[in-house]
């Protein structure tokens, strides 16, 4: 088969969680640069609106929005209740969307005795057990295609933090967010036996983005990376289309670090 037959989406459909967002917004470009048709999901449905128009312009492809807390369990019922009405062909889910909380967060972005168990039960509620209820919901759709399913972790999901890195700044790295990350990656490895072997199950774990940063951080970060920068969101183009195309039809219950190289020492 030709390489660009591996790559080929043309008639099949993706969701994609989190996708108002500066990754899933990258996830979703590249995905219709492919030919698949989008169901895209977030909270921001007037972002979402405009990078629709954005993308029908630009790739020519059917692309579907879905306003979701996924948070709230209701309304992840009635989003699974209408893709499962929408989408004949699911062929990936991308579950993208994340807890990330803001430093003004009370009990996210403090100290480990001062971090609330209100916070905690947000991020895991958003950062695995909605990406449990919605591949649950979804499993029928996927098997029935031979899909497959990606999630997104985070290099926390596996490394303790380097605290330092936050020295005299307002920034953190909440329990939470880390061992929500590390269970995702798990749930990874448990789906991909148990949905085997018609659906494939992978993840990304991407090292840190690029966003305005303090420079205090900026520089204590790339220090610590052996390419010497930051990721952008384009440097996570290449893994998703492997993973959701026929290039990687041999590949489940992985972990792709897009890290520049922050696990290696």
């Amino acid at each position: 088969m030709m390489l660009t037959d591996l790559m080929n989406l043309s008639g099949k459909s993706t969701v994609i969680t989190g996708a108002a967002g500066n990754i899933g917004k990258v996830f979703a470009a590249t995905l219709a640069e492919m030919g698949s048709d989008l169901c895209l999901v977030d909270k921001d449905y007037e972002e979402l609106c405009a990078f629709k128009r954005d993308l029908v312009s630009r790739f020519g492809v059917s692309v579907s929005l879905y306003a979701c807390d996924l948070e709230i369990e209701s309304e992840r019922n009635k989003l699974l209740n209408s893709l499962l009405l929408d989408v004949n062909s699911l062929h990936c889910l991308v579950n993208n969307a994340a807890f990330v909380g803001t430093t003004d967060l009370e009990g996210w972005v403090s100290s480990f005795h001062e971090q609330s168990l209100s916070a905690w039960r947000r991020a895991f509620e958003v950062n695995l057990t909605s990406i449990f209820h919605l591949c649950q919901g979804l499993s029928p759709l996927l098997t029935k295609n031979h899909g497959n399913i990606v999630n997104v972790t985070s290099i926390y999901g596996k490394y303790g933090p380097d605290l330092s890195l936050y020295d005299g700044l307002e920034m953190g790295n909440p329990a939470a967010y880390a061992s929500s990350k590390g269970g995702l990656e798990q749930l990874t490895r448990w789906l991909a036996t148990v949905l085997a072997p018609e659906v494939r199950v992978n993840a990304i774990s991407p090292g840190g983005v690029f966003r305005e940063q303090p420079k205090e951080f900026v520089s204590r970060y790339i220090a610590k990376t052996p390419l010497k920068r930051m990721a952008s969101e384009e440097d996570f183009k290449g893994a998703i289309a492997f993973l959701v195309s026929e290039m990687s039809s041999y590949v489940t219950g992985q972990t792709i670090e897009i890290d520049g190289g922050w696990g290696v020492w």
